[in-house]
């Protein structure tokens, strides 16, 4: 979790104290009338939890303070705007959060993308992507809505053959080998990896396993124009916008790329990989 989201969470539950004190109740009273346990004010007030929408209208309501419904309501919005839950990013299933890539990826002229363990999604195969999604659905036990969410990465491709854009992506060597597939699948994709090098809007780079670096492979995430960052974590996917974060995501991409190969070494890792799954 980014330590800004954290300190504006915890900002959130110094508001929240604010207006139960005011009211002159105690943690106890405030939960005793909301029905919660007790542990649930103690945990929103010092930041361990982030508030629903109804938990931020039933303790105004509580505390007596309508009108504060709206400030808080915006404190949680600018949360959410930069912290998103699987749970919640992904309610409504996987094609949603794809669509929503396609959004960003059209207003976008140049996107910068890290992955350690898997095919960059602007690369992937329907078979791949397909068998990656179907992973964490089993996961996050969202909904199984896979096809519609392969259909929707697939559209999101047609942006590399597309004028005016420029899609420089790395992934660490391991992403070649890691078997979230069957093998025939995963040869597919390395097949297709080779027929993308040579595309004119895809600069591909891949990180040895034994590159020296200057900072250990993380988690995945992308760069759109120098406006947003999107980087993913088990639990959630951080939307970030502000310049000294998206400069910081710049420094580390600059930093990953300085190890990463191009052209026909990164064309000979990948048919060493290929190679290996022949010899399996």
């Amino acid at each position: 979790m980014s330590t800004d989201f954290q300190q504006a969470r915890l900002a959130l539950g110094v508001r929240l104290r604010e207006l139960r004190t005011e009211a002159g109740l105690s943690g106890r009273d405030l939960s005793s009338q909301l029905g919660w346990q007790a542990s649930k004010v103690s945990r929103l007030e010092n930041g361990k939890q982030t508030p629903s929408l109804s938990d931020l209208d039933a303790w105004v309501a509580a505390v007596g303070q309508p009108d504060s419904a709206a400030e808080l309501r915006g404190r949680l919005q600018g949360l959410e705007t930069r912290y998103r839950s699987w749970r919640r990013q992904l309610a409504a299933g996987h094609r949603p959060r794809q669509e929503a890539g396609i959004t960003e990826t059209n207003r976008s002229e140049v996107v910068r993308s890290f992955e350690a363990g898997v095919v960059p999604g602007m690369l992937q195969t329907a078979d791949y992507a397909r068998h990656v999604l179907s992973r964490y659905v089993d996961l996050r036990g969202t909904p199984r809505d896979i096809e519609l969410a392969v259909n929707a990465r697939m559209q999101r491709q047609a942006a590399l053959y597309e004028g005016g854009r420029k899609f420089h992506l790395l992934m660490w060597e391991a992403a070649l080998h890691v078997l979230l597939c069957p093998p025939d699948v995963l040869a597919g994709q390395l097949d297709r990896l080779i027929g993308l090098l040579g595309l004119s809007s895809v600069s591909l780079g891949i990180i040895p396993l034994g590159a020296p670096m200057t900072l250990a492979p993380g988690d995945g995430f992308s760069i759109y124009d120098d406006r947003l960052v999107i980087s993913e974590t088990w639990s959630a996917e951080l939307w970030l916008d502000e310049p000294q974060e998206i400069a910081l995501f710049s420094t580390i991409w600059e930093a990953l790329n300085a190890s990463a190969v191009y052209g026909h070494r990164a064309h000979r890792l990948i048919a060493r990989a290929r190679s290996s799954l022949d010899q399996a």
